[in-house]
């Protein structure tokens, strides 16, 4: 396939590793003029993923235009920059693999529906699981869920990225698996905030377990299966997400509850930290269909510094326990 990844961060291009791997024709697109000269020049991506040779047969641009028409678009741009991104799509009827996992400020739209709103005669599914950028180039193996639904698009795309090392499950449940990808990026700062402030893993299980109950909830509010979130896109990436070092919304939530201020601990992590624009999204959407997201609210209200991590903490351990139950 003739594929085009929009995003050249530490995410698309590991992506584009694997495509190019797998054999297709890749083209990658960034954004600054610097560093797509640097992995014209050297093949590698030394600002996001160095130690990693993008394969010859990649081209490297900084020019859209130059990247119409694909058979595939892949985007992997941050959630901010996804509306503006698709804009250069210039091809009718585009096949779009959303890859970016949040949720868009001021509308909370899932990115999907970004991709429809922008491109109404594309056809247009999601990417999600657990998967972190190093892992994947790595070849450690790796599970992902495609959601389309139309499923021979979502066959087309398995085969795209299916390799040794990469698994790939379907879906029709898009809604479902883009709310999981994009949700679990708060719980996993909410999460880095409960190891910043000493507690231990009853905590930080007891966290989790109740942040999947909210966003369980209110994808199930949107029209999203329970099975979506008790699978590959839920849980798997909620765990990945929430525990590792490598990830970003746990390195910045763990910052914040060691003290340090939202500016200073996204700044050290160098990278789009998408849990903190998602947390404001995310209350929208739990308003808009009347779904209580106490864990949400709390994580949002001490990214935002409304409160201190601690009395975020006293105010959830005071609240009243009430059933697990989803209805």
């Amino acid at each position: 396939m003739k594929v085009t990844v929009l995003g050249a961060g530490s995410w698309g291009t590991a992506l584009t590793i694997l495509l190019a791997r797998n054999g297709h024709d890749v083209t990658l697109w960034g954004r600054s003029h610097e560093d797509v000269e640097i992995m014209r020049r050297i093949r590698e991506n030394l600002h996001y993923l160095p130690g990693f040779v993008i394969p010859e047969g990649v081209v490297v641009t900084e020019s859209i235009e130059e990247a119409n028409p694909a058979d595939m678009w892949v985007v992997a741009v941050p959630s901010g920059a996804v509306r503006q991104t698709l804009r250069g799509v210039e091809q009718e009827n585009p096949l779009l693999v959303v890859a970016a996992k949040g949720l868009e400020m001021g509308t909370a739209l899932t990115l999907a529906e970004v991709a429809q709103e922008v491109t109404p005669g594309a056809n247009a599914g999601v990417l999600s699981g657990p998967n972190l950028a190093i892992e994947i180039v790595r070849e450690i193996p790796t599970a992902a869920v495609v959601a389309f639904k139309d499923p021979e698009a979502a066959e087309r795309v398995r085969t795209a990225f299916l390799c040794h090392s990469f698994r790939i499950y379907l879906s029709e449940d898009v809604v479902g698996v883009e709310l999981a990808g994009a949700l679990k990026n708060v719980l996993a700062i909410g999460a880095g905030m409960s190891d910043g402030l000493g507690f231990g893993d009853n905590t930080k299980g007891a966290l989790l377990a109740r942040g999947l109950h909210e966003m369980t909830v209110l994808g199930l509010a949107m029209g999203a299966k329970i099975e979506t979130f008790m699978g590959v896109a839920g849980v798997g990436d909620l765990f990945a997400t929430a525990v590792s070092t490598l990830s970003r919304n746990y390195r910045v939530g763990r910052m914040i509850g060691e003290g340090m201020t939202l500016n200073d601990a996204v700044k050290a992590v160098g990278q789009v930290s998408e849990g903190v624009p998602t947390s404001e999204a995310a209350l929208v959407l739990a308003r808009k269909h009347q779904v209580p997201t106490p864990i949400f609210e709390a994580v949002e209200n001490v990214i935002r510094g409304r409160m201190k991590p601690m009395e975020g903490v006293a105010r959830l351990m005071e609240r009243m326990p009430k059933s697990e139950g989803f209805f």
